[in-house]
């Protein structure tokens, strides 16, 4: 039946054959800053003044999600030129498999949307949105490995801080894996042995490129005029009643002297510390494991040798040697990993906290002194 079909279908048209691409020549003055076979190394990041604020707009409306979402652009001379982004939804499914199925999806759909209107559509690396200093985890590091060692010079990842953005501090940070690290997770060896033969500690984990943003001059222009004040006075009335007003407003908010900002933090830390805690008594847990099926295999060892010189000694031939890994399931030692990433996100709550209670420290003296008490 489907033979009939097909055969009854009519012929499909022979299709004309594509023509040849057609390339042009790199002038001579551009050809020392393109970087074709990708061997200049980067030395900065520069974000363009749209992807600031897509990612600052994003991370505002992620209530209760961790905002996140991939980078494009290129690499221009040492510099990775940051030129647009988007988002990357986040799917409450327990199905781990579905939601990432869904998400390449959404990513290719978005790429293939770019690319129908001439956009900047190469990957370059992705963003995530952090409180109050800490971004260390899991799924960053193996996103980022998975960049590193599929994109063009590695790629980036941009964090940014929603703490610091809410008191007027928009924070963007650059950082790539380190060489170290990176030999490291592609061996998956986070034994103590291999920490100390690559010097790994939480803060080798990732390396800082310097980023700055760059915005058009118009944009600037635009953004001063709303800065301006300007006097308005009633028709018919006096100047000394004129008002003075601006586009935008004075934000009074680094005047705040709540104390919210501090006690939250102080909770980060304890949770950190309580997480580490339990980790460290599961990695504590797993050595003391590992040493007595050790000394188990050891005595075995010890106690055959011993029979094998007394048979010996009585003129009989020794027993044969057996494989000891078959008779004691001795468990490999456990990854440290999960451990430097507790102690990295400790350090960033515990420097949060000296910025943060520092100037409420200065706050209240200054309101103290101002009050005469």
């Amino acid at each position: 039946m489907a033979a009939a079909l097909a055969a009854s279908l009519p012929a499909p048209s022979a299709a004309p054959a594509p023509a040849a691409p057609t390339y042009e020549a790199i002038p001579a003055s551009m050809s020392k800053v393109i970087d074709i076979e990708a061997e200049i190394p980067l030395t900065s990041v520069q974000l363009d003044g749209m992807v600031v604020t897509k990612i600052i707009k994003h991370s505002r409306e992620a209530h209760g999600w961790t905002a996140h979402g991939l980078l494009l652009g290129l690499d221009f001379d040492g510099t990775l030129e940051v030129s647009n982004s988007f988002a990357l939804p986040n799917h409450a499914s327990d199905d781990d498999d579905k939601s990432a199925k869904g998400i390449a999806r959404y990513q290719a759909a978005m790429m293939r949307s770019l690319k129908e209107v001439q956009a900047d559509d190469s990957v370059v690396g992705f963003y995530q949105a952090m409180t109050l200093g800490s971004f260390l985890n899991q799924t960053l590091v193996e996103t980022q490995a998975i960049h590193q060692e599929k994109l063009r010079h590695g790629g980036v990842v941009i964090v940014h801080d929603l703490s610091q953005t809410a008191r007027g501090n928009a924070s963007f940070r650059a950082f790539r894996l380190t060489k170290a690290f990176f030999d490291a997770y592609k061996r998956n060896n986070f034994s103590t042995s291999s920490l100390i033969n690559h010097r790994l500690t939480f803060s080798s984990i990732l390396e800082e490129i310097p980023l700055k943003i760059r915005t058009s001059p118009l944009l600037s222009s635009f953004i001063d005029t709303l800065t301006e004040t300007t006097v308005r006075s009633p028709a018919g009335t006096s100047p000394a009643l004129a008002t003075s007003s601006a586009a935008l407003p004075p934000s009074f908010s680094v005047l705040d002297l709540g104390t919210s900002s501090t006690s939250r933090n102080l909770e980060r830390i304890i949770e950190a510390v309580d997480a580490y805690k339990t980790e460290e008594g599961n990695l504590g847990y797993l050595q003391r494991q590992i040493a007595r099926e050790k000394s188990r295999a050891d005595a075995y060892v010890a106690k055959r040798k011993e029979e094998n010189a007394a048979r010996v000694a009585q003129g009989l031939a020794p027993l044969p040697e057996e494989d000891v890994s078959r008779l004691f399931k001795i468990p490999p030692e456990p990854s440290r990993l999960e451990s430097m990433l507790l102690l990295g996100r400790i350090d960033a709550y515990a420097k949060s906290l000296e910025q943060t209670s520092s100037t409420g420290l200065v706050k209240m003296y200054g309101v103290k002194a101002d009050s005469g008490v």
